[in-house]
């Protein structure tokens, strides 16, 4: 079944002339993957194999809100255009106890040299995520257990021998495993939560793990630990040299009410990873950006995707038959600043395909699904989304670059959402260029050459673009956005 998330009526001319397009669907991403129907969260599974993108993530197949946690399933060729495929590992009941066990987040990687021997041939994707136990006589569980496909990831089986690791703990989970050449073996990183630990294993055949060591507590700890990742980039501007960098979900810099993710720049051996990092240093600045993960098995460039949401309103979002939605796939570097070696994020090349057609005057644009480059001031700033006084503003003011939604349109539907997410620039600017990636419900903002981002969602009560620049701000680059290709 093709993917439905652009839901428009027109399409691109040969040329790449714009034609306006007609959401059938308030709220609905033209250019940020959303599914056709029902709830999404954490992004699972991301691995490339034989020319395809593989998305796989947190899905409720009955419903709009938490629930019944399988894993949904798109692929893409260029990590603009995605297809929805079937779910592809479902939340599944024992037949003699009528426990249920819900597939919560993991990893799938492809089993080149058919280590696990459940390969028909070499390079099958094996998946291991979280098996959460509901058992009513005892409570929760969570353990680690694999499925795996022989198609691609078209259909799955579950390994005969799950779990293949059980702590026996409540809450243990989020595995994220990749291959370690140095040492030819599989590294899984993943977390105790409430401990604030994450835990590093070996394996050589994906199948029997054992530990190695820990990490933590250390940075933020205001809330739980959730879906690490491990690996390995390089520096800019200096050929050869690399650090390894620890990304975890938890707490938001605003504070425990919101959740966010942080990071550690440090060294692992293959068997420790170590940081020297006191303070914590956060991915994303806006309220919805969590969980992201990279992708598996991609060569030259590391590239991740989160989840757009935030789960204090998660399950209250005012879209009708959908809920949740993913980032721009970004690309990760690290840059020595003066206050130490930093993570960047820029939208990926391929994110280019979105441009339909470059404007003059921002009176050009036809919908609100469309890119900006601007020029800001201090004092000054741009409105989105403006139509009488709703509008969402990004700015720049003393020395901070900010986003403020409180006058968005719908910030009703739960008490925390109306809010303005700010970071302070460094060293501090009299000007900053902003790059501005509006989609209809979505905002994501990256500057200083990739070291500061805001990603936030907004709900506007009208399709007007009105966009409207003050106190100096300029734009220097306009385009309408759209996919490449409508998918019906």
């Amino acid at each position: 079944m093709k993917h439905l998330a652009l839901l428009v009526v027109a399409a691109l001319t040969i040329s790449c002339a714009y034609k306006e397009k007609i959401s059938l669907e308030q709220y609905r991403p033209q250019v940020h993957f959303s599914p056709q129907h029902n709830w999404i969260n954490d992004p699972n599974g991301l691995v490339y194999l034989d020319g395809e993108y593989h998305l796989f993530y947190q899905y409720n197949p009955y419903g709009t809100t938490w629930g019944h946690m399988s894993w949904g399933h798109a692929v893409s060729t260029d990590l603009v255009n995605w297809e929805e495929l079937s779910v592809a590992i479902e939340e599944y009941l024992d037949p003699t106890t009528g426990d249920s066990t819900m597939i919560f987040s993991g990893t799938t990687a492809v089993d080149v040299n058919n280590s696990t021997r459940l390969c028909t041939k070499p390079g099958c994707l094996i998946s291991i995520y979280t098996s959460h136990l509901h058992r009513d006589n005892q409570g929760l569980r969570q353990h680690q257990s694999l499925a795996y496909s022989n198609d691609k990831g078209r259909t799955w089986k579950r390994y005969n021998n799950n779990p293949v690791l059980d702590i026996d703990r409540k809450d243990f989970r989020d595995p994220k495993v990749f291959w370690y050449p140095k040492h030819e073996k599989w590294i899984m990183a993943l977390v105790i939560p409430d401990l604030y630990k994450v835990q590093l294993y070996e394996s050589k055949d994906l199948l029997a793990w054992n530990l190695m060591s820990e990490f933590g507590p250390a940075g933020d700890t205001l809330r739980i630990w959730e879906c690490p990742d491990l690996f390995e980039l390089p520096v800019e501007g200096q050929p050869g040299k690399t650090h390894w960098v620890l990304s975890l979900s938890g707490s938001h810099p605003a504070g425990s009410t919101f959740v966010g993710m942080q990071y550690f720049v440090g060294e692992f051996d293959g068997t420790t990873f170590s940081s020297t990092q006191t303070q914590p240093r956060y991915v994303d600045f806006g309220k919805d950006y969590y969980a992201g993960i990279v992708f598996n098995n991609i060569k030259d460039r590391t590239i991740m995707l989160g989840w757009v949401n935030n789960w204090t309103y998660a399950n209250q979002i005012p879209t009708s038959k959908w809920r949740g939605m993913f980032s721009i796939p970004r690309e990760l570097g690290l840059k020595e600043t003066a206050a130490g070696l930093r993570l960047t994020q820029h939208p990926v090349k391929e994110w280019a395909l979105t441009h339909v057609e470059e404007l003059k005057s921002i009176s050009e644009l036809q919908s609100q699904t469309f890119e900006l480059e601007v020029e800001l001031r201090e004092g000054g700033g741009i409105h989105l989304f403006k139509s009488g006084t709703e509008q969402t503003t990004i700015g720049l003011r003393d020395g901070k670059l900010f986003l403020d939604r409180t006058k968005s349109g719908r910030v009703d539907f739960h008490n925390d959402f109306s809010s303005v997410e700010s970071v302070a620039i460094e060293p501090k600017p009299e000007k900053l260029t902003v790059r501005i990636m509006a989609d209809q419900s979505v905002i994501e903002v990256f500057t200083a050459d990739g070291l500061y981002t805001i990603t936030d969602q907004v709900f506007p009560t009208h399709t007007n673009p009105g966009v409207e620049v003050f106190g100096g701000a300029e734009v220097k680059k306009i385009w309408n956005s759209g996919r490449k290709e409508l998918i019906n």
